[in-house]
């Protein structure tokens, strides 16, 4: 049984294996991004939240996926060059996972079973589905796509 997020490894956009218990000690946001979707601009928000609360200990992770509408087509490569010169993202970027069916990244099997959606559904229904963890590594609340990276400051800032 998986006590934390911790437990896991995940490959950055370049490929690097990262253990996210590198992360220990941290507040995260765990984000599914897509390059090619309505709710791209919140790469922006979830830019400006990072640079305003990293010192005090947030990191976003952002997982592309392209389960939704296929709307993140790119390579890792062309992934990460879209957030740079679009987003000036600077938060950590990991390569493209599945987040849903039987090729779903562990990560994000875990993160589901720990919060689940609306009505107790686990499935994620589309990009830009968010996951607050605490610096214990355990998942806090799960956040819809509509829900706006600024719309959810006060509870990121609640654990810090």
């Amino acid at each position: 049984m998986t006590d934390s997020i911790y437990q896991f490894e995940v490959n950055d956009i370049q490929g690097n294996t990262v253990p996210l218990s590198n992360f220990k000690g941290k507040t995260l946001l765990i984000v599914n991004t897509a390059s090619k979707c309505g709710f791209t601009p919140q790469y922006k928000g979830l830019e400006a939240l990072y640079e305003k609360h990293k010192d005090n200990g947030l990191v976003v992770l952002g997982f592309p996926c392209n389960q939704f509408g296929k709307q993140e087509p790119g390579s890792n490569e062309e992934i990460a060059e879209f957030c740079d010169l679009t987003f000036k993202v600077s938060f950590p970027m990991f390569s493209k996972v599945d987040v849903n069916g039987v090729d779903a990244d562990p990560l994000y099997n875990y993160l589901k079973e720990e919060a689940t959606g609306l009505l107790g559904s686990k499935a994620i229904k589309w990009n830009f589905t968010k996951f607050l963890v605490n610096k214990e590594g355990k998942v806090m609340k799960r956040f819809a796509p509509k829900d706006s990276p600024e719309s959810i400051e006060k509870d990121i800032q609640a654990i810090l």
